[in-house]
């Protein structure tokens, strides 16, 4: 008896999660400008096969002096861009925004929300003298998450928060060094060192790229925690607990939008993500539901 072979013309299904995305889809990533390029950074290291789309929005940075009602309408409409594009998740790598908007941003999207927060848990464990400082913006300070967070982790430690204003701009500039850098950094950390703090959390996605001068300025037997790498594992984390890791064999690609100018945002994403890559405009909100990238 001679069996029927299956046919091998019939293209292979894209597998579906949990919240019905393709496991191929991209991950969406977004900043108030090019902190967040320090989070995409590790989300490649620990996710080399993700497509990764990101969006730079330096047309309104820096958050942290913003209103609350500007930030969560620019969360909003940078994630229902995404949502356009076909994300399967979001990750908002901003800190005022993760103080801000984050809780709406979970209420309204479909996929996955990952979002960075201050380090505090972990330095709360890792300080020895018992004090800690928070490099941050003014408004991830004064957000009711940061007063959470120290509410459940700060229990028998001191936790000092230093608004850090200046540093976000000389970040979107790609202003590492000089002299206007080095005094900022300094006027920010020394009176967290007398005050006796021996562990430095870095509270803005920015600021991983001025660590070299804050480890510098800080010595040697000062912890300077980033917690990038600990978003990219819970990324990691949700994107397998929800069947939508991408099953693919080749190296994932990354495609980048800006909300400010474009020559500019080139040069800088070129320094600060180590290669030059092609920058779109982001489109307006009247526009997204027409754009498709």
């Amino acid at each position: 008896m001679t069996g029927r072979m299956a046919p091998t013309n019939i293209p292979t299904p894209r597998l579906r999660g949990v919240h019905g995305a393709a496991a191929n889809a991209p991950v969406g990533v977004f900043d108030s400008g090019m902190g967040g390029l320090s989070v995409l950074r590790e989300i490649r290291k620990a996710l080399p096969e993700e497509n990764l789309l990101y969006v730079a929005d330096s047309g309104y940075a820096p958050y942290g002096d913003r209103p609350r009602d500007f930030i969560e309408k620019r969360a909003s409409v940078i994630a229902d861009f995404f949502l356009v594009q076909g994300v399967k998740a979001i990750v908002a790598a901003c800190n005022t925004v993760t103080g801000v908007a984050v809780d709406g941003l979970r209420t309204r999207c479909p996929v996955p929300v990952v979002a960075i927060e201050p380090a505090i848990k972990p330095a709360a464990g890792m300080t020895r003298s018992g004090v800690i400082g928070v490099l941050a913006t003014r408004q991830t300070i004064a957000s009711d998450r940061v007063s959470r967070l120290i509410a459940r982790h700060g229990n028998g430690v001191r936790i000092l928060l230093q608004a850090c204003p200046g540093l976000v701009e000389q970040v979107e500039r790609a202003e590492l060094g000089g002299r206007k850098t080095v005094s900022l950094v300094e006027n920010y950390v020394t009176p967290l060192l007398e005050k006796g703090a021996d562990t430095l959390v870095l509270g803005c996605t920015h600021y991983p790229f001025l660590s070299p001068m804050i480890k510098a300025v800080a010595g040697p037997t000062i912890t300077v925690i980033d917690p990038a790498a600990a978003v990219a594992k819970e990324l990691r984390r949700r994107l397998n607990a929800d069947n939508i890791a991408s099953c693919g064999s080749r190296p994932g690609t990354e495609r980048f939008w800006t909300s400010g100018p474009i020559d500019h945002a080139r040069r800088i994403i070129g320094e600060l993500w180590g290669s030059c890559p092609d920058v779109r405009s982001l489109p307006s909100s009247d526009d997204n539901e027409h754009h498709t990238g």
